[in-house]
């Protein structure tokens, strides 16, 4: 039996100018200074639109829309089961601050190889690089 702890991450697929945005994680934390889409834990009793809107503004300091799933699936790290579930969104209120990442980029798809992902980002970033 897998005695691992699974959680459920959300993230926002956000564009602008036919660039997304990506944000690194800090330093100190797991998978630190790796780049990955914004976004981050539900909390128990917590929906995904809600969770989402609450971490961009916790972390991001803006307002968003969050609409369809645009991909989901499970990455199994050596310390924890992430269950992944990426929206797209949009910024509807607000300018971007860096509260708690260390940086902070748009980027086009041609771009994703010039930065480190999490792992977990990686099928769906193959997928970015293919079709848009």
């Amino acid at each position: 039996m897998n005695s691992k702890k699974i959680i459920n991450v959300v993230a926002g697929f956000i564009c602008k100018d036919k660039k997304f945005l990506i944000c690194q994680r800090p330093a100190g934390k797991a998978r630190a200074l790796l780049w990955e889409f914004a976004g981050g834990k539900v909390e128990q009793g917590e929906s995904h639109a809600a969770a989402l809107k609450r971490e961009f503004m916790e972390e991001l300091a803006v307002e968003i829309e969050v609409s369809d799933l645009f991909y989901s699936h499970s990455h199994e790290y050596d310390d924890v089961i992430v269950n992944l579930f990426i929206y797209h969104a949009k910024i509807v209120k607000g300018t971007i601050q860096k509260l708690e990442h260390k940086d902070i980029k748009w980027i086009s798809s041609k771009e994703i190889d010039n930065y480190s992902f999490c792992p977990a980002d990686e099928e769906v970033l193959e997928i970015l690089k293919q079709n848009y």
